[in-house]
């Protein structure tokens, strides 16, 4: 069976799309659901690979669908809500939305501060920092590339902990520091590097980063993070109230 695709001055790769877009919108086809393969779906619409390509990149743009690596294309799932001014423990937050998340650890490394973290984190040049790298999933999907710089001279023998849950309750716990205070930063920015392979994303694919800086009640530095998400996987809310 294949599908009749009407002639006109709209190219045939933004047809398809419209095709698929309306399944995807109507729940013909259901959020997490697996598209055809693109050799079958070539088949059907009559059309060349490097056609139906255009189209599927067209929805991915519009964040309808995604691509899984070496598994193919899947309806994207509904974006959640997210409130970034919120100390939200991501599982938690994940869980209540019957949703399952996991968060792995990708690596920990000593650094020295330079330019950017001096900048952003307000430290001395070269104070010592212990860099914590964590790649979170939703449902299995790679949806949040996270960094988190740590003054070390805060946190010593940090590396011995359980770096996969919750930071924010780590450092309450074993090092009696308490969240206060966040300054937060939004900007949409392009995947590179170790951030575009582990979200499953092409290099130079737009991401939203949230770059968070950490102060205790106090007003001293806890931490700084800078997290990398997939576009298609949330919304942005911030709530605020009229003061007189």
């Amino acid at each position: 069976m294949t599908f009749a695709i009407e002639h006109g001055p709209v190219r045939k790769s933004e047809r398809i799309a419209h095709i698929l877009r309306d399944l995807i919108l109507r729940g013909a086809l259901a959020p997490s659901e697996q598209l055809p393969a693109e050799r079958a779906l070539s088949e059907r619409f009559a059309t060349t690979r490097i056609t139906l390509k255009e189209a599927l990149q067209w929805l991915e743009a519009e964040g309808l669908i995604y691509r899984a690596e070496r598994r193919g294309w899947f309806v994207s799932p509904a974006r959640l809500t997210y409130e970034p001014a919120r100390h939200l423990h991501f599982h938690h937050w994940i869980h209540s939305t019957a949703r399952h998340a996991t968060t792995r650890l990708l690596g920990l490394t000593q650094r020295l501060a330079g330019a950017e973290q001096c900048e952003w984190l307000a430290v001395a040049p070269l104070t010592p920092l212990v860099e914590i790298r964590r790649l979170r999933t939703i449902d299995a999907r790679p949806v949040l590339h996270v960094t988190h710089q740590l003054l070390a001279a805060r946190f010593v023998g940090i590396e011995n902990e359980d770096l996969e849950g919750s930071l924010t309750e780590l450092y309450a716990r074993r090092f009696g520091i308490a969240q206060g205070q966040a300054t937060l930063e939004i900007e949409a920015t392009a995947a590179r590097g170790e951030v575009a392979r582990c979200l499953n994303l092409a290099e130079g694919s737009q991401v939203l980063r949230i770059r968070r800086r950490n102060c205790d009640p106090f007003g001293q530095l806890v931490d700084g993070d800078i997290e990398h998400w997939r576009t298609d996987a949330i919304r942005i809310r911030f709530e605020s109230s009229v003061k007189e």
